[in-house]
């Protein structure tokens, strides 16, 4: 696994940002960027069980099933990640999941004179290390658009 960085700056408070970027209706927004129809099923408060998905040509959901472990309401949101979700069936043994399983992605909101750096790490297996080296910059600078409207 590798980690990888991305941020970006919003021009709003951290609590606005931070509501932007969780809230079920812009979560869709900005997240349609790495799939459309991406949304996510659960909560976010700590020990909730999240599966972000989005659908397949067939109408069947794929995407992870992770853990919050940490949620300080916008200062800094910890996820693990347990499994893959795969044809709408949960996926926490295959090879495919392995690459998933036990890594984090991590959220932190720093606010300085009413703009908002957000920062994502996030652990991924290199054969998907340019995938997400590609998109989520393109998600974050969405984040950024729906934020400052």
């Amino acid at each position: 696994m590798e980690r990888l960085t991305f941020s970006v700056t919003v021009d709003a408070p951290a609590e606005h940002v931070f509501t932007t970027m969780l809230a079920d209706e812009t979560y869709r927004e900005w997240t349609a960027e790495f799939h459309p129809g991406s949304h996510y099923q659960g909560g976010w408060d700590v020990g909730d069980t999240i599966r972000f998905v989005g659908p397949n040509d067939d109408g069947t959901l794929s995407g992870m099933i992770a853990t919050v472990l940490e949620n300080r309401a916008a200062e800094y949101v910890s996820l693990l990640y347990l499994g893959v979700i795969d044809a709408g069936e949960d996926d926490t043994t295959s090879a495919s999941a392995r690459k998933f399983i036990g890594s984090y992605e991590n959220y932190t909101f720093s606010e300085a004179d009413g703009a908002t750096t957000v920062t994502v790490d996030i652990d991924v297996d290199e054969d998907f290390a340019s995938m997400f080296t590609e998109e989520w910059p393109k998600a974050l600078g969405a984040l950024k658009r729906i934020a400052e409207r």
